[in-house]
C-alpha cells in the first residue's frame, strides 16, 4: 500500500516541501530501500524509526518496503524526517488510518524508545506551511515554540510517536501552541552585563557609538591598548532599541536553521551580538560548508558583528565582508545548491593604531611597519565603514574620575527615539534605518543649501574620498540631526559626520 507525509528541508533560511512516499507490499526479499538524495543522517534514520515502533507498540512490515524522499533532485539532511517516516510506515501497513494527515507538514526525530527530539528549522517550517495553505505543522518542543511565533496557522507540540498517532486518529486532543503565549514568555530585558556608565571620559567615542547605534552605522574605534575600545564595544547591546516583531522572526529564522534554538527555548527578544575571534576562516565568517549554512555575518542580522584587533583577522576574510555590507545579503553557491542569506548588521571593529599599540613617542615602529600594519584593512572595506572614531589614551586624572558617566537607558531612549523617527520616514519602504538609505533616499531626505555643498565639497577634495564616503556622510549627518531631532540637516550635523572619517586624514604615528 502507499502512504504520502508532508514534510520539508531545509535550503538556507528557507524550507522547500518534501513528500515522505512510503511503498509496502512489493515482491521480493524483505528489505527497505530508501532514495531522493537522503544523506547519512536520513539513511540512518530507518535504525531509529525501526526501533521507535516497536518500543510504542507497532509492527515493521515483513514485505519490501521502499521509502521516497520527493522531489530526489533536492538533497535532504538531518533527522528531521524520522517522525514522518515512522507515520507514512504505519499507514502503508495499515497499522493506523489517520484522517487529517494531509493538512499538516510533521518533522521531528525520533529516540529509540519513540520520544520526539527537537529539530532545526521549526521556523522556516511554520511559515512554510502557511505559505502552501496548511492547517498547520506537528513538531516536537521546543522547535514548536519558534513555529508558533507564525501566526495563521495551528502548531501541535508532540512529545513522541505514540503521542502523535493518537492525535492524528482522534483519540488525543492537543491545543495548539499559541503565538501569545510565546511572546508572553519572551524576556525583553537584556541580559549584557555592563552599563555605559561604567566607562570613563571617551565622551567623542561614546557619541559616536550613540550616532552608529542611532542609525544603523558601521563603525571602527582606532586606539591604543587600555583606551577602552573593547569595553565600549561590549556595551553596545546595551543601548540597542528592541527589534520589531518582523526583525525578531529574521533573526529567529536564522539561528533556527543554524541548530542554536536547540539548546532551549526562545527566550530572548533582542537583537544578536556576535564577536568572533580572529582566527575564523572564510567560511566561518561568510558562511558555507558542504551543505551551505550561515556564517557570523548572518547570525548578526539584525545585530551587531564586533571584530576586535581587525588587522589580525586573515585578509582574505576581511575582503568577503564587502559584498555583505554592501547588499545586507549573501549568497553561497556549493556543489549541494545556492543560498542567499540576510546578513544587514551593524559592523563594529577595533583596532591600534600602530602594531606596537601605541603612537607618539612611546612608539617603536617604523613608519614602514605602520604602513604595512594599517594596508591590512583594504580601501575598499573602510570606504564601507561610515565612522572612523579615535580613542586616545585616558589621562590619570579621567581614570580617577569616580563620577559615573550617562546610563545606557538613558542613550537607548535617545536611540528608541531616532529609529522611530527612521520608522515613520521609511514606513511601506524596505529600509530598516538610515545606514540603508538608497540614491534615492538620499536625495529626498539629505537635502543641503549652498554653503553645506561647499563645505562637503571641500573636505571631499582634502581628504580625497570617494563617492562611496560622500554618501556615508549624508547618511551620518542625517542620523545626527535625527537625534537632534531635526527635520533637515543643518551645518552642525554635517561637520560633526564629515570629523568621523579619521582614517581617510594623514595622520602621523
Amino acid at each position: 500500500m502507499l502512504a504520502t507525509v508532508s514534510s520539508a528541508t531545509l535550503l538556507g533560511i528557507e524550507a522547500q516541501l518534501v513528500q515522505i512516499e512510503v511503498n509496502t507490499g512489493e515482491e521480493g526479499e524483505p528489505k527497505l530501500f530508501m532514495v531522493g538524495l537522503p544523506d547519512t543522517a536520513v539513511k540512518e534514520s530507518q535504525n531509529r524509526v525501526f526501533s521507535a515502533l516497536t518500543n510504542s507498540g507497532f509492527k515493521m512490515s515483513r514485505t519490501r518496503t521502499t521509502i521516497n524522499l520527493a522531489p530526489g533532485d533536492v538533497r535532504k539532511e538531518g533527522p528531521l524526517y524520522d517522525l514522518p517516516i515512522a507515520l507514512g510506515l504505519l499507514m502503508a501497513t495499515r497499522q493506523i488510518e489517520p484522517v487529517n494527515a494531509e493538512s499538516y507538514l510533521f518533522a521531528g526525530e525520533l529516540s529509540l524508545s519513540g520520544a520526539a527530539r527537537p529539530i532545526k528549522g521549526g521556523l522556516a517550517i511554520a511559515l512554510l506551511a502557511r505559505k502552501l495553505g496548511k492547517k498547520g505543522v506537528i513538531l516536537p518542543y521546543p522547535s514548536s515554540q519558534e513555529a508558533a511565533l507564525v501566526e495563521g496557522i495551528e502548531v501541535i507540540e508532540i512529545a513522541s510517536l505514540d503521542e502523535t498517532v493518537r492525535f492524528l486518529q482522534g483519540q488525543l486532543s492537543l491545543l495548539p501552541t499559541s503565538t501569545k503565549s510565546v511572546l508572553d514568555t519572551l524576556e525583553h530585558q537584556e541580559k549584557h552585563k555592563g552599563d555605559f556608565s561604567e566607562i570613563k571620559g571617551q565622551h567623542t567615542v561614546r557619541r559616536a557609538i550613540e550616532v552608529a547605534v542611532a542609525g544603523g552605522h558601521n563603525i571602527l574605534l582606532i586606539g591604543p591598548p587600555g583606551s577602552g575600545k573593547s569595553m565600549m564595544a561590549k556595551r553596545i547591546p546595551t543601548i540597542m532599541p528592541e527589534p520589531t516583531l518582523e526583525e525578531f522572526l529574521e533573526i529567529l529564522s536564522v539561528h533556527s536553521v543554524a541548530g542554536n534554538t536547540l539548546k532551549g527555548p526562545v527566550n530572548r527578544f533582542q537583537r544578536p551580538y556576535r564577536s568572533p575571534h580572529h582566527t575564523i576562516s572564510d567560511v566561518g565568517l561568510l558562511g558555507g560548508g558542504s551543505i551551505p549554512g550561515p556564517g557570523e555575518v548572518s547570525l548578526a542580522h539584525n545585530g551587531v558583528l564586533f571584530l576586535d584587533e581587525l588587522p589580525e583577522f586573515k585578509r582574505s576574510a576581511l575582503e568577503v565582508l564587502r559584498q555583505p555590507l554592501e547588499d545586507g545579503d549573501v549568497s553561497i553557491s556549493r556543489s549541494a545548491g545556492k543560498i542567499t542569506l540576510p546578513c544587514r548588521f551593524m559592523l563594529v571593529a577595533a583596532m591600534n593604531p600602530t602594531p606596537c599599540g601605541y603612537i607618539g613617542e612611546e612608539c617603536t615602529d617604523t613608519p614602514a611597519q605602520i604602513q604595512r600594519y594599517r594596508s591590512k584593512i583594504s580601501g575598499p572595506l573602510l570606504d564601507r565603514i561610515d565612522l572612523h572614531v579615535e580613542a586616545p589614551a585616558l589621562s590619570i586624572e579621567e581614570l580617577r574620575n569616580s563620577k559615573p558617566g550617562e546610563d545606557s537607558q538613558t542613550i537607548r531612549k535617545r536611540v528608541a527615539r531616532a529609529r522611530q523617527l527612521q520608522r515613520t520616514r521609511f514606513q511601506g519602504q524596505p529600509v530598516p534605518c538610515n545606514a540603508r538609505m538608497t540614491q534615492k533616499h538620499i536625495r529626498n531626505y539629505c537635502g543641503m543649501n549652498a554653503a553645506m555643498g561647499d563645505t562637503l565639497q571641500q573636505a571631499m577634495e582634502q581628504l580625497k574620498l570617494s563617492a562611496r564616503a560622500y554618501d556615508r556622510i549624508l547618511k551620518v549627518a542625517r542620523t545626527i540631526a535625527d537625534l537632534a531631532d531635526q527635520e533637515d540637516i543643518q551645518m552642525q550635523h554635517l561637520l560633526e559626520a564629515i570629523q568621523y572619517r579619521s582614517m581617510d586624514r594623514d595622520v602621523n604615528y
